[in-house]
């Protein structure tokens, strides 16, 4: 066992709590990592917690909630406890498959931005079939943006990628209308020469790229506005899951396709295992100072064991101190 604060989960959040949330906790308790439960006090009568540590919260903050003032009415609420336990030293990490908008207004008021940092995003991962995935940034956070604000989202992709993928010069890309440099908006205009303009090697900016390459590997880390991010994680979640229903129905509308369906399976398997996003865990909010992993709320047990191993790749990683670091390079 590792030596490591555990990771707070939060046991209520999202479609499945707590009965799928404890089992992917639980599971990633047995393979090693501390965890502890973030729930009400009779959580154990409700599901088999088995030996895991509980942190009582006596309040949830639904998925239809708003966000900001859930945070601030519900102060007993499990995502605000979580994030106070991260804050406090209790936990090194936080995990909550729960209302997206309350997860990352809890980490931000409890645990405070890291010095320096304009505003967090959301890096979320993008599968890339047959490739490595690609980091888009930010997926939600901030629907407005500022220039410099992109150069620090593409600071902190980097630091993210690096770590989370195992790579040694993450390319960064801008997403704009077009690959050439003058190509876009005033906001993506003033980026891109920001963005070229950082030479002291923090920064792989390899320009523009299209919506096309953001599933392909044309870069590393992709990085936008929130407004813009959202609409393009939503949009290929959608069209992935179009696309492999159109795919079972097929092979499912002729008898005589079962034979042929059945010689494929073996390929398109681990193409589906790529594509799932429950095989990633979640997404990681980058400037906190602490580590926030953001689950889907529709997560399985697998999906938060798998959130659960991120949480504690970037806490050994210390992804918290480089993002810091990388944002002010003189300290």
């Amino acid at each position: 066992m590792t030596t490591m604060l555990p990771i707070a989960v939060d046991a209520m959040g999202g479609d499945n709590a707590p009965d799928a949330i404890v089992e992917g906790a639980r599971i990633a308790a047995e393979g090693g990592t501390p965890v502890v439960l973030v729930g009400p006090a009779d959580l154990p009568d409700r599901v088999d917690t088995g030996d895991l540590p509980l942190i009582e919260a006596s309040e949830v903050i639904g998925m239809d909630d708003d966000p900001a003032a859930g945070v601030r009415r519900k102060k007993d609420s499990t995502l605000v406890r979580a994030a106070e336990a991260v804050r406090d030293g209790v936990a090194s990490a936080m995990v909550s498959a729960g209302n997206t908008g309350a997860t990352m207004a809890s980490a931000l008021l409890r645990m405070g931005r890291i010095k320096g940092v304009g505003r967090p995003a959301i890096a979320t991962i993008i599968p890339v079939p047959g490739g490595r995935p690609t980091v888009l940034l930010d997926a939600g956070a901030n629907s407005e943006v500022q220039a410099d604000w992109l150069v620090q989202f593409a600071l902190m992709g980097s630091v993210f990628a690096r770590h989370r993928f195992n790579l040694s010069n993450p390319s960064v890309g801008l997403l704009s209308i077009g690959e050439e440099p003058g190509k876009g908006d005033s906001l993506r205009k003033e980026a891109f020469a920001l963005l070229s303009a950082v030479d002291d090697g923090s920064l792989n900016f390899i320009g523009n790229v299209e919506g096309r390459d953001v599933m392909a590997d044309t870069c590393d880390v992709v990085v936008t506005d929130g407004f813009t991010g959202n609409v393009v994680l939503k949009t290929l979640e959608g069209g992935m899951k179009t696309v492999v229903g159109a795919l079972l129905g097929a092979f499912g509308a002729d008898p005589a396709n079962a034979a042929h369906a059945e010689a494929l399976m073996p390929s398109l398997l681990p193409l589906y295992a790529s594509l799932d996003p429950e095989t990633y865990g979640g997404a990681m909010l980058l400037g906190t100072d602490g580590v926030c992993i953001i689950s889907h709320g529709s997560s399985s047990a697998r999906a938060i064991t798998n959130a659960v191993s991120v949480a504690r790749e970037m806490v050994e990683a210390d992804v918290v101190g480089e993002i810091g670091r990388a944002i002010r390079p003189e300290v």
